[in-house]
């Protein structure tokens, strides 16, 4: 029931192996698709995306590394049945056998044409696969353990990281003249508030946000909110208003800092994959994925490949959250160079507020272009129709509230289903 209420893919990213580990998948993410097609009659929209799904899945896991050896078992469906009345005899082995898995050897040519299209269609250069016949164990044992030996034998003699498909090599991204206006340029700083717009303004959206994280847990839509933006634009703020009338049972703020242990060998989106929203709940990221392609990128921590590569992976990451029914809301918040040292300098002098304040802000600061640079990128290759950037006018906090919180409304308003959807087996409670 937990992996149900989260993208079809949440359970395999959560048992994807570190590096230097080999993890061994009894049945895979192949599974439950073919199921899918056949026991739920997907149309062609929800089987291709699905697919595609799964090959971007892999490609991102191979482009970081990962060696992936596929196989697929076959056996005629009058051997299937030959196995099964045989298990079914056996004291040891008969509790294997169930009504449901006679129930798929009727339908064994509606599976086999699936599985046929599927691994044609994913049988890639960069993850391709081996068919195997299952007639005889013997043969069987020995194939497979073959392939996986080579395999690796010739990973280790070659010794190169994975070629990135030639076909997902993203294109040159326009390089502007020095002096030309950006996005960010364009941004009306001058906008604010009085006190008594804020309060006013401000209550009424918290109420109405609370209302409608109640409508999004009865109808099972999951809402991601993220957060990036300058040192001390007020991300930590902004999301103190978004949150405080919900109800703490319905959401999560995930605050993300440089990864550490199980997330330091995997996958960079691993990290983000883990904390996934169930249906119905919220999730509130105080920064992002989107570090591979700031922080990463201007300070060196990884290829210039590797952040060039992230915009379409986080592309891919972000349509399937969506189309798994998640609303997705992202802020840049935004605020001048000149209010930024204020605040710094604000924190300076306030014994308070001492601890906001890093010898790290003030190297950032120094690289402002340089961050400048990326932001603007990062907005433009990754401002999608599903997954739109908001800026933030930030020099006033007070503008800046309210507007994340109507920003938030706005968008669940828009995209809530009108009509109760499940996604999920059962039913589950608000505690849970």
């Amino acid at each position: 029931e937990e992996e149900q209420l989260r993208p079809v893919l949440w359970r395999h990213w959560m048992k994807i192996p570190g590096r230097g580990l080999i993890g061994i998948f009894d049945r895979s993410w192949y599974y439950p698709t073919i199921a899918g097609r056949i026991e739920e009659k997907w149309n062609d929209r929800i089987w291709n995306t699905r697919k595609e799904e799964i090959k971007q899945f892999e490609r991102q896991l191979v482009d970081d590394g990962v060696i992936l050896v596929k196989f697929w078992l076959h056996i005629t469906k009058k051997e299937q049945k030959k196995r099964f009345r045989r298990m079914e005899k056996s004291s040891y082995e008969g509790w294997r056998i169930t009504k449901e898995d006679w129930k798929r050897h009727r339908k064994f040519e509606k599976y086999l044409a699936a599985t046929d299209e599927i691994l044609v269609e994913t049988d890639t250069p960069y993850a391709p696969w081996t068919i195997s016949s299952s007639a005889d164990r013997r043969y069987r044992r020995i194939h497979i353990l073959r392939t996986i030996v080579e395999t690796l034998s010739r990973a280790e003699e070659e010794g190169a990281h994975p070629v990135t498909p030639v076909s997902a090599v993203p294109t040159s991204f326009e390089i502007r003249h020095p002096s030309a206006a950006t996005i960010l340029d364009r941004v009306d700083l001058s906008k604010s508030l009085t006190r008594d717009e804020y309060r006013e303004q401000l209550d009424a959206y918290q109420t109405r946000l609370r209302q409608l994280e109640f409508a999004c847990y009865t109808r099972r839509t999951p809402v991601i909110i993220t957060y990036e933006g300058w040192d001390a634009a007020g991300k930590g703020g902004n999301i103190k208003r978004v949150t405080q009338k919900l109800d703490p049972r319905g959401y999560s703020v995930i605050p993300i800092a440089a990864p550490k242990g199980d997330a330091a060998v995997r996958h960079y989106l691993w990290r983000f994959w883990k904390y996934i929203p169930k249906a119905g709940h919220f999730a509130i990221y105080d920064r992002t994925w989107y570090g591979r392609v700031l922080v990463e990128r201007v300070e060196g921590f990884c290829k210039e490949a590797d952040w060039k590569r992230a915009y379409y992976e986080i592309n891919e990451f972000e349509r399937h959250l969506a189309d798994f029914g998640t609303i997705i809301v992202k802020f840049w918040l935004h605020l001048s160079k000149e209010e930024q040292l204020n605040r710094f300098n604000e924190r300076k002098e306030n014994p308070h507020k001492q601890y906001k304040l890093t010898d790290e802000d003030w190297r950032n600061r120094e690289k402002w272009d340089l961050y400048k640079t990326a932001v603007c990128e990062m907005i433009e290759r990754t401002n999608t129709s599903y997954a739109p950037w908001t800026i933030i006018e930030g020099d006033c906090k007070l503008w800046a509230r309210v507007k994340a919180l109507k920003t938030i409304v706005n968008a669940i308003e828009d995209q809530l289903p009108s009509k109760r959807k499940y996604r999920y087996a059962g039913k589950v409670s608000m505690n849970t």
